[in-house]
């Protein structure tokens, strides 16, 4: 579940926002993903997610609020939203001539939690192989042709992206000593241009073999030090959805 609380602040504050977007990762804030204070028109959404401790996740949104602090004390909670986070996609997104896209396909995606573009993406494809399997209207399309069509090539565009996606979240997300390696991990220049790019073009970026070769040490000495740095993340009893763990 995503939860988040819609902030509205002073116009002072709001300029550190100007062109800012803050990312916070630790156990305090959620178990195995984010919390986050992005900059809306006139507000700021603040807020987490969790897969394996919702119940928990009222105690990680004032873990956020506590860590935003002064950026964002004094504000007024103007709204508060909360989603289910599909992250997984649904072992049937074809039933008869009925094709599931966006959320109702699963097609959030890991690490970054993102949604909107995909579900805009695979509407758009969905509808493209269905009329052009109709042939102008003369036919109906079965089960297997949008699987053959549209499914096949929504997962051959961005299929390899979900699956670095969850690698990253399982390696980065998963404790506080993988939480401290990637902050760090963040301080590099090609970490960061990859990140864009990638972010960017919703497809997984960086095709330099020596400069992966480097990040792969880097990552490696970055994971060493981050365990050897970090406090042990709390723990928590939640047998059922531990059990869904990334």
């Amino acid at each position: 579940i995503a939860f988040q609380e819609r902030i509205k602040i002073s116009e002072e504050k709001m300029k550190f926002y100007e062109e800012m977007a803050e990312m916070y990762v630790g156990d305090d804030v959620s178990p195995d993903f984010y919390g986050w204070v992005f900059p809306k028109y006139d507000h700021v959404g603040v807020g987490t997610g969790t897969v394996v401790n919702r119940p928990a996740i009222k105690q990680y949104q004032k873990a956020i609020r506590d860590r935003a602090g002064e950026k964002i004390a004094g504000g007024k909670i103007i709204k508060v939203e909360a989603h289910p986070i599909p992250e997984h996609y649904r072992p049937r997104r074809v039933n008869g001539r009925m094709a599931l896209v966006g959320d109702a396909a699963g097609y959030v995606t890991k690490c970054s939690g993102e949604g909107i573009y995909f579900a805009a993406k695979s509407g758009r494809m969905a509808a493209e192989s269905i009329v052009k399997l109709m042939e102008g209207g003369k036919r109906l399309p079965t089960g297997a042709e949008i699987e053959k069509t549209y499914i096949a090539d929504y997962d051959k565009l961005y299929g390899p992206t979900y699956t670095v996606l969850d690698i990253l979240q399982k390696v980065f997300y998963s404790n506080n000593g993988a939480r401290e390696a990637f902050v760090e991990l963040c301080n590099s220049k090609y970490v960061q241009q990859v990140t864009f790019d990638s972010y960017l073009y919703k497809r997984v970026q960086g095709n330099n073999p020596l400069d992966d070769i480097k990040l792969l040490g880097e990552t490696i000495g970055c994971l060493i030090k981050g365990y050897s740095i970090a406090k042990p993340d709390q723990a928590f009893s939640n047998p059922v959805e531990s059990m869904k763990r990334l």
